[in-house]
């Protein structure tokens, strides 16, 4: 397919969304699968856009071992991000299809290594794992260029999470990047770039890591995460122990990011009341908590929990209430 031919099937399967967004309420709504081909089209085609720009400024598409290319300066993704099973979806399409796009690497002088990645890692990482050449536009960069440009492509696409935002902006800080420069390249204000670098100094990045990316988790859940941290009496203890359990630690980000901010969320709420606190477990699975405070005991279940068990519960209260009197009358 001509490049031509490709930029005409993106208009218009781009076309198709946004004709059936302004529609109006009685319209059925787009389905779940055009919407995820469309926001992948959409991609290809920035992506497509941002090459072509670099070309015409002088950058040419070369064909590079993956082993010769050195790691980019500034990670802006977590190391989980480039695992074979989270690169399964594109390698697959790179072995169909071959590398669509190229990435874009620049010149660099030492290290045994003549070029250095400045985006698409990913597709860097995939090629490495097929064992094939990576595509790339070569160009000659200086160090705020080229974290500009990484910066902008991510930018483009919108798939970095909101944390991994901060933490690109606190590693941009902490290796003398200009807040100018780090605004440019999330494409924000400073008052946005301040927030981001507070929250990833305020939370230890061994927990983000463990954490991960949360894709479905926002700015402002992630203000209440740092406030909750931040006023708990043991924060990181609370976090460790509630990733250490083998239930969380086997969900996705997003379900590890909730568990956390409740454990937090409870504990600091009942912190000056509660004496001793146990948990409530079936078969491995933290239902919820038992604490026992000055001024009385709390039971609390998980938000994971379903509200029909908790219903069934309360229902059942006075049925053991009156098992545990007449067990003590004896």
């Amino acid at each position: 397919m001509s490049r031509k031919d490709s930029k005409g099937l993106f208009a218009n399967v781009l076309g198709q969304l946004d004709n059936s967004s302004e529609k109006g309420v009685g319209q059925r709504s787009t389905s779940p699968h055009l919407m995820k081909v469309a926001a992948g089209v959409r991609q290809i085609q920035e992506r497509s856009e941002l090459a072509e720009r670099l070309l015409k400024d002088g950058g040419q598409v070369i064909e590079i071992d993956p082993d010769d290319i050195l790691e980019s300066a500034i990670p802006d993704r977590f190391a989980s991000a480039y695992d074979v099973e989270n690169l399964a979806e594109l390698m697959q399409s790179m072995r169909e299809h071959g590398q669509t796009t190229p990435g874009l690497v620049r010149s660099v002088a030492g290290d045994g290594k003549a070029f250095q990645i400045v985006f698409g890692r990913r597709r860097l990482a995939a090629a490495k794992h097929l064992g094939i050449k990576f595509k790339a536009i070569a160009r000659e960069l200086s160090d705020e260029d080229a974290i500009v440009l990484q910066g902008e492509e991510n930018s483009n696409r919108n798939d970095l999470s909101f944390i991994e935002r901060c933490l690109f902006a606190q590693s941009q800080e902490v290796a003398g990047y200009s807040r100018d420069v780090i605004c440019k390249s999330l494409n924000t204000g400073k008052s946005h770039v301040s927030e981001m670098i507070r929250l990833a100094i305020a939370l230890p990045r061994e927990v983000l890591q463990e954490i991960g990316a949360a894709p479905e988790v926002g700015r402002r859940r992630w203000v209440d995460f740092e406030a909750k941290w931040s006023a708990h009496p043991a924060p990181l203890e609370t976090a460790i122990s509630v990733l250490a359990q083998y239930n969380i630690r086997k969900s996705d980000s997003s379900a590890r990011f909730a568990a956390v901010l409740e454990a937090l969320a409870g504990e600091r709420q009942g912190a000056v009341l509660s004496l001793d606190a146990a948990e409530l477990v079936s078969h491995g699975l933290v239902l919820g908590q038992v604490s026992h405070g000055k001024s009385g005991s709390k039971l609390a279940f998980n938000k994971s929990v379903p509200s029909g068990f908790v219903e069934y519960v309360a229902k059942q209260i006075e049925t053991l209430h009156d098992q545990f009197m007449q067990k003590n009358a004896r």
